[in-house]
Order: structure tokens, then sequence, then C-alpha cells
């Protein structure tokens, strides 16, 4: 039994464990975007004369990490894309944005397969030209902060399509002090988280199982058992202990025999009073019946009153010799309407002078299915 609970115990601690270990994925996923970008040049700039248009398509890939369901940390490269302008020579210029990311992310799951997104790290960005035009090359480097939000859709366990929008700071030229760029991105990005989800349901119903076990199959469960050694052919209670009946038997000591037609007790039969009376002494919680019976000569009413006092000289030498408390004694005369031999013999009339001392006990007993 003890071992029975501590395993249950044991199992339905560990429920809220197993679920989760069943119902999460790995904590890592990858994932890559592309989308299109803006970039916000100065055209206030000494160096430029005309802002020209953007080479818009942007691109980045990522990896990351993921503490709980609501945050991570997420590490990629981005690509932002090219922008031109024409400088006061009249030539054309061209500049992109690229590098490594480090930031934090945040999710919110809002509805079945649903969540929003959010944000923030900073980039470690490289500035170069492409030279296409004949122009100097030039390029640098810095740190820009960026923000982020998005919403995704997981259309599996494990893939995740979301529409995300990020915004870029200060990605300067400190060297040359000739380009101050922001940057609004707008993309799609499919991610991908490894691992799987494994059926919790097992491992649960294994749990219950042990903790609604029933080792002594008497019908209640072990956690509620509060006897749990039953015999499986008791009926038992809502506690799982025996149901007890009372039961009433009857123990004849043995005759007491008497003359005839007196009431006076033979001295040989104190013997067996005296038997009787320790067993009353043994067994306090026991009642006797002391009855009286008479031989099948003369007149039965004279014979009824007859084993009468016999049955009560018996009760009184009960009492006061041996000092059995009266409430535990009845007497009673049946006269000669309950003979155990037939006939008026000489050994018939000798065997039903008598008296009988029946012992009533009520004890308990199981109740059987």
């Amino acid at each position: 039994m003890m071992k029975n609970t501590v395993k249950a115990l044991f199992l339905t601690s560990m429920l809220p464990f197993a679920a989760s270990a069943a119902q999460e994925l790995t904590p890592w996923y990858v994932g890559g975007g592309v989308g299109i970008n803006n970039y916000e040049p100065n055209c206030d700039q000494k160096t430029m004369k005309i802002c020209g248009e953007d080479d818009p398509y942007a691109w980045d890939l990522n990896g990351g990490y993921l503490f709980n369901d609501y945050f991570g940390i997420e590490l990629g490269y981005r690509d932002l894309g090219q922008a031109t302008w024409v400088d006061y020579s009249n030539k054309l210029n061209d500049v992109g944005a690229r590098g490594f990311t480090l930031g934090l992310v945040g999710f919110y799951p809002f509805a079945d397969n649903w969540s929003l997104s959010a944000e923030a790290g900073a980039m470690n960005y490289l500035l170069r030209n492409k030279k296409q035009w004949n122009t100097e090359y030039y390029s640098d480097k810095g740190i820009a902060p960026f923000v982020g939000a998005g919403i995704g859709y997981n259309f599996t366990e494990n893939m995740k399509l979301a529409v995300k929008y990020r915004r870029y700071e200060n990605l300067d030229d400190d060297k040359w002090n000739t380009l101050a760029l922001e940057s609004n991105y707008w993309g799609l990005e499919l991610s991908y988280r490894f691992g799987r989800t494994v059926a919790a349901a097992p491992v649960a119903a294994a749990a219950v199982a042990a903790v609604d076990a029933d080792s002594d199959n008497d019908g209640v469960v072990d956690r509620l058992d509060k006897c749990p050694d039953t015999l499986s052919s008791h009926k038992v209670d809502s506690n799982g202990c025996t149901e007890y009946k009372t039961v009433t038997t009857k123990h004849d000591l043995g005759g007491i025999l008497f003359n005839n037609n007196s009431s006076v007790i033979k001295q040989e039969s104190y013997a067996e009073i005296e038997k009787l009376a320790d067993y009353l002494k043994a067994h306090p919680e026991h009642t006797v019946v002391i009855e009286g019976h008479a031989s099948n000569v003369g007149a039965a009413d004279y014979n009824m009153a007859l084993s009468e006092r016999r049955a009560n000289a018996v009760a009184e030498v009960l009492e006061t010799k041996y000092g059995i408390s009266g409430n535990r004694i009845e007497a009673v005369g049946y006269g000669v309407t309950k003979p155990i031999v037939e006939g008026n013999s000489a050994e018939a009339n000798k065997q039903n002078r008598r008296i009988e001392a029946i012992v009533s006990s009520t004890e308990k007993a199981p109740v059987l299915k």
C-alpha cells in the first residue's frame, strides 16, 4: 500500500511537467525574410543634389532561442538594399546597408495559431557603394538601433509566416560625414521551429491509472481507502472498510439436575453452575437465560411452577454466590413442554428434570458480497 501511494503521489506531481514536456517544441528556430525597404536620405546633405530612386528589395536570415513561449533572443544578417542620389558634380551615387543584428523578441498569442510580435536591438552595419557609375568607392560602419513589430500565423506546429515592419535609425556615414540615413522595412518572414509535439495522453492516462489503483480489489481506490487490506469477499463502505452485521448465537453449557419434585440443586451440579459463572465473568458482554424443565410426572400446572422455581434457584446462586449481575440473568420455566427424552420412564424423568443455561452473545460479523 505504501509503495502504491508513493508511486501515485509521484506520478501525480509529475503530471504538469509531463504535459508541458509533451506539448513544447524545442526553443530553437531559424527563419528568413524578403521585403521592400525605403531609405530616408537627408537631401540637405552637402554632397547631395538630387535624391534618386531606391532599389527597394531587401532580405534577411535569422536564428533564435526562446526562453519561453513569450520571450527570446535573435541573431540575424540583413541586407537593406541600395539608395541612389546625384551629387553636385552631377554624378550618380549609390549606397547600401547590410550587417549582423542582435535583438530581443517578444510574442503574444491572441487567437488560435495567431500571435503578435515585437522586437528591439542593434545592427552592426556596413555602408558601401557598388561603384557602378565610376564613382569613388567608399565604406563605413557603425551601430544602428532598430525596433520592429509583426503579426504571425502558425500554419503547422513548426512553420510560421509573419508580416514584419522594422525601423532603423542612424545608419550614418561618420567617416566622411556625408550620409545620415534611416530605414523603413516591410516584409514577409518564414520561420521554422525545431522539434515536434508528442501526445501527452498516454502519460496522463498511466498516471491517472496509478492514482486510481485499487490494490485490495474492494472497489475503493487506494487514495480513498482507509482500510487497505480488506478481503475481496467482504462488502465495504465508502472508506473501503468492512461492513459488519450483528449476529446472535446461543451456547448450551449443559444441564443441571434436581431430585423428583424438588427445586433444590444437587451438590454435583454446582460444578456446572461455577463453570457457567466463570464463562459469564470472562465474557461480560454476554447474558444468560436459565431455562427450567420438569419430568412428565404429575399435573402440568404443578410441573410448570416447579420448573420456574428450579430456574430461579439457579439464577439466585449465580447472583448471590458467584456475583453475576442480576440484569444479565433471566429465569424461565417451561414445565414438561420441552422434554429431551420422550416418555415417563425413570431415565426419561431423570433427564427431563433439568436446567439449561442458554448464553446469548451479540457479535459483529462481516457482511459478505
